[in-house]
This record gives structure tokens, sequence and C-alpha cells, in this order.
């Protein structure tokens, strides 16, 4: 027990290096420029020789009705389009929302399921990061922080989407949720759909009767190529809880070229420092 005392007494009287705060901010800003940066070109690339309607939003609205009156941009022609329902970049009681979530416009139940689904999961993230930026709130003061320190400090919320690919009646694409502050998280959702049919698509539609096994093999030899000449990798062991096989609940994408790349959440079968692992399966 004294030794545990010791060395949490030790560790709590490490001197804090001069302009530390200063520069956990920076690197904060950095990474929040780099983010908007990557944004603005995901814009551009997806509008291009589209009609491109902005609209920022009066006031934050956790409700349903934050989709209806946003202007789209359709990226897309055939039998759908995907619209831009929500896109607003605003900074309220410390939280920095950067928001531009899609919406697929379809005469069809399956573009009606998909458009409440991510509906229903932009709404619980918002609360969500709202909430944990008041947890984070009340135990900054609690411990002993002050008003001085914490000015200044901001949340970044982000919901964000990329079309992967498209043709006139199919579309790939992933929406991302991430908040990014003291620690930071970041969920993506899969949508791969074919509106011609009103049905979504699986990996074996894709890859055919074969697909767990070809998928299980690309990704085996991609982590065992993931391993440095010290015998490093950030993948976990299956022992640890690593990669053992795809399921039909696996996340996958379809680039332009008609590559599928399966992709896992993060710290699920790699150390946070891999991001998200993603795996073309060839």
């Amino acid at each position: 027990m004294n030794e545990f005392k010791n060395a949490k007494e030790e560790y709590d009287n490490i001197p804090i290096p001069a302009g530390l705060p200063e520069r956990v901010q920076a690197g904060i800003r950095e990474g929040r420029a780099r983010y908007r940066a990557r944004r603005s070109r995901t814009i551009r690339r997806w509008g291009a020789g589209a009609a491109c309607f902005a609209v920022l939003l009066a006031g934050l609205n956790l409700s349903p009705t934050i989709a209806k009156a946003a202007a789209g941009v359709p990226v897309l022609g055939g039998l759908f389009q995907v619209l831009t329902f929500a896109d607003y970049d605003k900074t309220e009681d410390g939280i920095h929302y950067s928001v531009f979530a899609p919406q697929v416009e379809a005469e069809s139940a399956l573009a009606e399921k998909v458009n409440a689904a991510i509906q229903e999961k932009m709404d619980q993230h918002l609360a969500k990061a709202r909430q944990d930026w008041e947890d984070y709130r009340e135990a900054f003061f609690a411990t002993g922080g002050t008003e001085e320190e914490w000015a200044g400090r901001e949340m970044d919320v982000i919901v964000d989407y990329e079309v992967k690919s498209r043709t006139d009646s199919r579309v790939s694409f992933v929406v991302t949720f991430a908040e990014g502050w003291v620690s930071s998280m970041e969920e993506r959702y899969y949508y791969n759909l074919d509106l011609a049919e009103n049905r979504e698509l699986s990996l074996r539609d894709y890859l055919g009767e074969d697909w767990v096994e070809t998928c299980n093999a690309a990704i085996e030899r991609q982590i065992a190529d993931s391993v440095d000449g010290e015998g490093f990798t950030y993948f976990f062991t299956p022992e640890e809880g690593g990669f053992t096989t795809v399921d039909e609940a696996t996340g996958f994408y379809v680039r332009e070229d008609g590559t599928v790349v399966v992709c896992f959440p993060e710290y699920s079968i790699a150390a946070g420092a891999a991001g998200i692992p993603e795996f073309p399966i060839a």
C-alpha cells in the first residue's frame, strides 16, 4: 500500500513543462484546421458540376425537423440523389459543431429507413456530446479547476459523410460521427444500397458465396504484412481480442473502381494509433 501511495505522490509531483498547455491547445487547433480543410475538399469534390446550395441553420435543433429545412447538394443521378440535409458550422457553449449530414432522396421504403437511421444516430450523437461536455466541465471544476484554466477549452463535434461510389441505381457512402476534446472518439456507419431493387447490399453480393473465406484471407495477409522488422504491429492477436473473422455485421464500402474495402471500429482489433482499420479485398 505504501509503495502505491509513494508512486502516486511521485507521479503527482512530476513538474509540468513550461508552455505545455499552450502546446496542447495549439495541437488541437491544428487538428481542427486539418479536418476543416479536408471537409472543404470533400464538398468541392462531390459538388462539382452540381447545383450547390448552403444553408446555415440559425440554431442547433436536436429534433428530426433539423433535416427538413436545409437545402440539398445533389451528387447522383438516376433513380435517386444523395442530398446534404444538415449543414452548419457553429460554436455554442464551448462546443464547436461541424455538421454535414446526408439524406437519400428516392421513392422507396429503403431510402426512408436509411434516412431515419441516420437522423436517429445524429440526434443521439449530438445529445451525447453535449452531455459528455457537461460531465467534463463538472469534473474539471470539482477537482479544483479554475475559470481561467477553463477558458479557451473547446470540444469538436463532427458529423460528416463521403460518397465512395455510385451508379444510376447503387450507392456506397460512409457517415462519420466524431468527438474531439481531452479524449476522442470516431464512429463510422456504412451504407451500400441498391435503389432499383430496394435493398441493402452485402459482402456476399459483391464477393460471392465464398465471401467469408475471401475476406478473411485478405485481412490476415494484410495484418501479417503490417508486422515490422522488430516484430511490432498495432494489431491485436486473436487471443488478445484481435481479428478472427468477418460476419454479416462487418462494415464495408465500395470504391469507384469496384474494390470492396472492409472496415472495423476503432480499438476493436488494433490499438488506437491504428485508427479505423480498413482492408481492401483484392
